[in-house]
Formats: structure tokens, C-alpha cells, sequence
């Protein structure tokens, strides 16, 4: 009897348990969608890649189901989804009133938990004008030169290889470069491989947050642990040796924190300069392999390109002079590609947020405390917002905003958090392109494909071979390539 009684009441408190998880309580009307299973949600499905240009089949699959607004569950998390133009701008714009920046636990471990993304406030604003000192434009101006001469130098190396993984080429390019500039690293003169460790972080980033052993994320914290203990045995060398002449990111950053009334913790500065080592160059060759991808594809942007570039050449008094911030900024075409190129790659899919109230938006109510992923490739492929959004057509931004975000923008995300290194990434892209339009060719050879997950997009082997285009006409009188 009492056993019936026991098994009874463990059957209605599932019973009870299962409801509460599949109608969350709410002052209002929640967003239409489907929790998933308990705890687990709709998490496998959220990470099942996507080997198309077109919006993520999870998003778009609940878009035609449920409309631009629906609520999931996510690693144990409840979240409401925005595909909407409108409540995307609000998210952006009500930073810190009613949404705040929020990722979950599994990111802010592998990020830290004093990382830029999960600081609010006066903190956030005090790291973002930390990191402005680097990339801000006054900083870039004086960049510029190096940041030709290693896109031409790197340029020059790979056109003596048969071909080169472009992915994995321009990444090294750009680490070695962004490194030396935050903490004067010579991948040469040290004794660890501090690239070989973000390799590690980045293919466990975006998988499934398990931290047993021989899982990519358990590889992906063992990659951020040993660059942390690297950048922490670095901080302790300084302070052991402080520099007479100031000449790189982690001087500041030491100084900062040597400061009597400082709010610069040393957790936060090491985050803050993990953080600026991945996202600076990851994402940047990310855009730099797709758009020479979509370039090879399309022979009229090609060639728009390559006019734009060689008439800044034949404007110079000096050919052989390197690019002037004046012909930088006058790159018009080449900020259309690049603002294309990105919203068409949407390198990343998903930008999250916490509601700090509940917010009433139409006819629906977001609770307090649930999670808000704005995503970005839904608003970017929607044909609402752009004609024939997976065509690659830079022409169409002659009569669009390409300064910054917008309501139907969000490549950079947007507000307050708008990101610092936009401009950064843009002289990179744009400085390589000059280089490689003016003096090479190149051709894709064997494999390539890509690869989308819902953070990251990762394009996969493209190798590219690359002929300097004087030795390349030589060539083909004699020998011309196949």
C-alpha cells in the first residue's frame, strides 16, 4: 500500500515537473515554441552544423513554424530567439535599462568569468576605451604600413608554396601580427606555441559543453588554461623587468594595474587580453578566406575590385610608396565588399542577452531573467531586408548605411556593445585585398566547404594557389598553368 502510495506520488510530481518545464510561468504571453526535452532542451539541435549559406535549418525550421519570435531551452537555459528587426534594435539599444549582455556558463568558462562580455556598466566602458588605445583610428593610422608590409610579406611566402589552406594562412598572419602588437610575442624566438593553444580553444568552442577527457570541450578549456598560464608567466617577467619605453598592449595593461586607484584586476586584465587575442584574428581571416572565396566565384566583383586598387596605384606619384590613409579611406568599393561579405558569411549567428525585467513586445512577454539570442543571419538572409539576400552583391550597399549597425545590420552586433575591433578588422581586410588584387592571382584548388555552427562559421580546407601576376604572364608564354 504504501508503496503505491510512494510510487504515486513520485509519478505526480514528474507529471507536475514536466508541465512547469514545458509551460514556463509567465506575466503575460510567451513567445510561441517548444521547450524540448527537460534540461536537455533543444540543445542538439541548436548545435547540428550547417553546411549552407542560408540561415541555420534550427532557426529557420521555427521560423516558418512559429513566426520572427520563439522561445527553446538551451543547455538547461530558457531563451527567447529573435529573428525581428524591431525587437533586435531594442535589444541593442536598451543595453544595460532592459537587456544586459549575458552568455551561458559553458561560454563564460572558456572565455572567464571576468571577461569583457560579462562585464557591465562603468567596467565595460572603462575596458572599452582600454582597448580603443589599440584600435582606435589614430592607432590604426599609424598600423597601417605594417599591416601592408605583413599582408605583402606573407603574400610573397605563400606564391613560393605550391598552394596554402587560406584559412589556417591568414590566421597565422594576422595572430602573429595582433600578438606582437598586445604583448610583443615572436612566435620565433619563443619557446611555446601560443598559436597552438587557441587551435585547440576554437575546435571545442562551439560543441557541446562536456568537460570529460577526449571531448572537444575538455580540449577546448585544456587549450585556454595553457594560454593563460603563458600570459600569466608573461605579466610576472614584465613586473620582474618592467620596460623603460612602453611599446606594446600589456605595458598599458601593467600600468593600469600598477596604479594605486586602479579598478583593473589582474583577472580581468588577463581575460580582457585572452579574449582580444582570439577574437582579433579568428574572426578576421574568418571574413578574409570567404571573401576571397566569393571573389574567385564572381569575376565582376573581382574585377571591380582590382580597378578600384590599380587605380589608386596609378593615381600615385610614387608607385612603389606604400598606401596613405587618404587612398585607404577612399577604398568605396572595397567597403562594399567587405559590409557583403560579411553579412552574407554572418561569421557570428548568435549574440546573447539577458532581460533584466519583463519586457512586453506585440503581443508577447519576455520574463525577467530569460536568456534573448538575436540572431543575426535571419535578419541578413531575410529577402524582406535584401533582394536576392544569398547573392553576393556588393552594389547593393551604394544606397545602404555602411558606417555601422543597423536595424537590419548587425554584423558587428550593435548599441552600446557595438564591436571596437570593427574598424580594425575592416583595415585588415581591406589592406590585404589591395595587396593580393594589385600584385597576384590565384585559384582555388581541391576541397573547401563550409561548415556553419551557431557560433562560428568555419571554412574548411580552401587552398589557394597564388602567382604573382608579372611571373604569371611570363609563365604563360612558355608554360601556362592548367
Amino acid at each position: 500500500m504504501w508503496g503505491l502510495a510512494l510510487t504515486a506520488m513520485v509519478v505526480v510530481g514528474i507529471t507536475h515537473w514536466l508541465y512547469r518545464w514545458w509551460n514556463p510561468k509567465c506575466n503575460g504571453n510567451l513567445p510561441p515554441g517548444s521547450m524540448g526535452w527537460p534540461l536537455l532542451g533543444e540543445t542538439l539541435h541548436f548545435f547540428a552544423p550547417n553546411p549552407t549559406w542560408d540561415t541555420p535549418p534550427f532557426v529557420k525550421e521555427r521560423i516558418k513554424r512559429y513566426g520572427s519570435i520563439f522561445r527553446t531551452s538551451l543547455v538547461g537555459r530558457p531563451v527567447v530567439v529573435s529573428t525581428d528587426s524591431d525587437l533586435n534594435y531594442i535589444i541593442f539599444q536598451q543595453e544595460g535599462q532592459l537587456f544586459q549582455s549575458w552568455y551561458p556558463d559553458s561560454f563564460t568558462e572558456v572565455f572567464g568569468r571576468q571577461n569583457v562580455g560579462s562585464l557591465h556598466g562603468y567596467m565595460y566602458k572603462y575596458l572599452k576605451n582600454m582597448v580603443l588605445y589599440l584600435f582606435g583610428p589614430e592607432s590604426l593610422k599609424k598600423m597601417l604600413h605594417e599591416v601592408e608590409h605583413v599582408a605583402a610579406i606573407n603574400l610573397q611566402k605563400w606564391a613560393a608554396q605550391d598552394s596554402v589552406e587560406l584559412k589556417e594562412a591568414t590566421a597565422n598572419m594576422i595572430f602573429d601580427l595582433t600578438a606582437k602588437k598586445l604583448i610583443s610575442y615572436d612566435p620565433e624566438k619563443s619557446s611555446e606555441n601560443l598559436r597552438e593553444n587557441f587551435v585547440a580553444f576554437i575546435q571545442g568552442l562551439i560543441s557541446f559543453p562536456l568537460d570529460i577527457p577526449g571531448t572537444a570541450y575538455h580540449k577546448c578549456l585544456e587549450g585556454r588554461r595553457k594560454a593563460m598560464t603563458m600570459l600569466k608567466s608573461m605579466l610576472e617577467e614584465r613586473r620582474a623587468k618592467p620596460r623603460e619605453v612602453k611599446s606594446d598592449f600589456f605595458d598599458y595593461l601593467l600600468e593600469e594595474l600598477e596604479r594605486g586607484d586602479s579598478i583593473l584586476t589582474e583577472a580581468i586584465a588577463m581575460d580582457l587580453m585572452f579574449v582580444l587575442l582570439f577574437a582579433s584574428f579568428e574572426t578576421t581571416s574568418l571574413a578574409i578566406t570567404v571573401a576571397i572565396k566569393l571573389l574567385k566565384e564572381n569575376p565582376r566583383v573581382l574585377q571591380a575590385l582590382t580597378e578600384e586598387h590599380e587605380s589608386i596605384l596609378r593615381n600615385r606619384e610614387n608607385t612603389e610608396s606604400g598606401l596613405t590613409w587618404k587612398e585607404y579611406k577612399s577604398m568605396t568599393f572595397t567597403f562594399q565588399l567587405i559590409n557583403e561579405t560579411v553579412r552574407l558569411a554572418n561569421i557570428v549567428p548568435g549574440v546573447f542577452r539577458k532581460a533584466l525585467k519583463d519586457i512586453k513586445f506585440k503581443d508577447y512577454t519576455i520574463p525577467a531573467g530569460w536568456a534573448v539570442m538575436v540572431c543575426p543571419p535571419a535578419v541578413h538572409l531575410n529577402p524582406d531586408n535584401y533582394k536576392d539576400p544569398l547573392e553576393f552583391n556588393p552594389w547593393r550597399w551604394e544606397r545602404m548605411d555602411q558606417k555601422g549597425a543597423s536595424k537590419n545590420f548587425m554584423a558587428f552586433g550593435g548599441g552600446m556593445r557595438f564591436c571596437v575591433g570593427t574598424d580594425f578588422t575592416k583595415l585588415q581586410m581591406a589592406v590585404f585585398l589591395h595587396c593580393i588584387v594589385t600584385k597576384y592571382r590565384w585559384r582555388l584548388v581541391g576541397g573547401g566547404e563550409i561548415v556553419r555552427t551557431p557560433g562560428l562559421q568555419f571554412p574548411n580546407g580552401f587552398h589557394v594557389e597564388i602567382t604573382e601576376k608579372d611571373k604569371q604572364n611570363q609563365e604563360s608564354d612558355t608554360n601556362p598553368r592548367q
